[in-house]
């Protein structure tokens, strides 16, 4: 009687928490990722949900290079005004990226925006750009290389508000730019991507292993 009271017990516990998944807290934000599956996402990637409740980003043999857009790890529902965060840890020169407001996820490079995530540990502040940790793709670098050592969790926040967009990186805001005015210098910015869009993640090809956690978005 014993064992199956716990058996019992087991099977409400685990039915209480498949019920409240992807529900708000009581600061608002939903949890994108569970720890066990890929509910709120689609891919055709190889996502590998860890015993830790990570998410390892594991590309196949093979399977090299940014432009294989189906294998980005894309929110099956849209978001517009929000705060995203969630934190990752990257290998040795390790490259990824938080892509938001995707419009079409058949290339969300085109369509979306993109915070950087790369290995960009110990470069000065004055020569961070763009393409470095933190930045936003074709837009506008970090104000501060606040990147951890290759191994060590990142926690990254991510504000859209309007055209508004803040990043944070461990802390410290590293980004404070409007989306709908021009990017740094040359850069051409993102001015045509759409005010509301999925979020995504992203894989960049092998040698590329990252792993992410506590992916939580606030609807604003």
């Amino acid at each position: 009687m014993k064992f199956i009271g716990l058996v019992c017990f087991g099977l409400v516990l685990f039915s209480f928490c498949l019920a409240n998944q992807g529900k708000k807290g009581s600061d608002g934000f939903i949890s994108l990722f569970n720890g066990k599956d890929l509910t709120h996402w689609q891919t055709t990637g190889n996502w590998l949900p860890q015993k830790d409740g990570s998410l390892l980003i594991q590309p196949k043999s093979g399977q090299k290079g940014w432009q294989r857009y189906s294998d980005y790890l894309i929110s099956k529902k849209k978001f517009g005004d929000f705060i995203l965060t969630l934190e990752y840890k990257y290998p040795p020169k390790g490259n990824s990226g938080v892509f938001f407001r995707i419009g079409d996820p058949k290339n969300p490079v085109k369509t979306g925006i993109e915070c950087q995530i790369l290995d960009s540990f110990g470069k000065p502040d004055n020569q961070m750009g763009h393409h470095d940790h933190g930045g936003i793709i074709r837009t506008v670098g970090p104000k501060k290389n606040m990147s951890k050592n290759p191994g060590q969790w990142n926690r990254m926040k991510i504000q859209c508000q309007g055209h508004h967009l803040k990043v944070h990186l461990n802390g410290v805001e590293i980004i404070n730019h409007w989306l709908d005015s021009k990017g740094e210098g040359k850069l051409t910015g993102v001015t045509d991507r759409p005010i509301s869009g999925h979020i995504g993640l992203q894989d960049h090809g092998e040698p590329n292993n990252l792993y992410f956690r506590n992916i939580h978005i606030r609807e604003l």
